[in-house]
């Protein structure tokens, strides 16, 4: 009995011993804390990245959306949006292009809704295909808006010539048809409303218009200033500004607006393509 009970907790002993040496070698508290730490920080990261991925594409996603929604509006609606472009003759093709402008709109939104498409997917699924692909597409689009960006400054002085050219085009327009058409009238009343302007460049665009001749009166918006009716005298009067110049005075007050809005959107693009590269690299890590 007392060899049995002298012996028997040797083993025990030993067991212990070698158990906590072992767990002290290899698992202490400081190393499992460290690793456990690393792998959630890691984790975190990565779920922030794929938040802001998904976030972002939703963005790109409705706003495709909402551009596929206007560009089949106004493709529908082209008769009485754009009818008087349809009137200009010997309209250069630059201007003939906009007549077209909802179809390119309704192709804009395709292209944005499935950018969108992509990056959620490949966020949330993890798609090195998907990602990849987004990335390219970015990348060409980034590419594509800076070199518009250049060929607009290089080329401003043949712009302008362009719209010299189209500055009498459009005056011939309106003196061959407003007042006797009444879709080309409604849009040129439309915008003069709008814009607070008269004619494309000013109350003579009028003179020897079917309006005009008939009513021997120019368009109440040439008139701003004066309570009686808008004969030339009133008009020559006022010196109310041209829709063209009008539209290029909104364009310059809002200069800084369209200036941040425009790197912004660099910007974004800029910052889903470093996300998308970071993602794809970690794709099964």
């Amino acid at each position: 009995m007392r060899r049995c009970f002298s012996v028997s907790p040797a083993p025990s002993i030993y067991f212990s011993l070698t158990t906590f040496e072992t767990s002290d070698r290899f698992h202490t508290p400081e190393s499992t804390i460290h690793l456990w730490t690393g792998k959630s920080a890691k984790m975190c990261c990565k779920g922030f990245l794929k938040v802001i991925m998904f976030v972002f594409n939703g963005v790109i996603f409705l706003a495709g959306a909402a551009i596929l929604a206007v560009g089949i509006w106004v493709a529908v609606d082209r008769v009485s949006l754009l009818g008087f472009l349809e009137h200009i003759e010997d309209a250069p093709p630059e201007l003939a292009g906009v007549a077209n402008i909802g179809y390119l709109l309704i192709g804009v939104g395709v292209f944005l809704t499935l950018v969108g498409f992509l990056g959620c997917c490949g966020a949330v699924k993890e798609s090195k295909c998907m990602l990849l692909s987004f990335f390219t597409i970015v990348l060409v689009i980034f590419l594509v808006e800076v070199a518009a960006a250049v060929v607009l400054f290089v080329f401003e002085p043949l712009v302008q010539k362009v719209l010299d050219e189209i500055e009498g085009k459009v005056a011939k327009s309106i003196e061959d048809n407003y007042g006797s058409l009444e879709s080309f009238t409604s849009v040129w009343n439309s915008t003069m409303n709008e814009l607070k302007c008269c004619g494309y460049t000013n109350y003579t665009d009028f003179m020897g218009s079917h309006f005009v001749n008939s009513t021997s009166l120019y368009p109440v918006t040439c008139c701003t200033n004066s309570s009686g009716p808008c004969n030339e005298l009133a008009a020559k009067t006022d010196i109310v500004v041209g829709c063209f110049q009008a539209l290029v005075n909104l364009v310059e007050d809002n200069a800084i607006l369209l200036a941040g809005v425009a790197l912004g959107i660099a910007a974004l693009e800029i910052a889903a393509m470093v996300v998308s590269m970071i993602l794809y690299k970690n794709v099964g890590k």
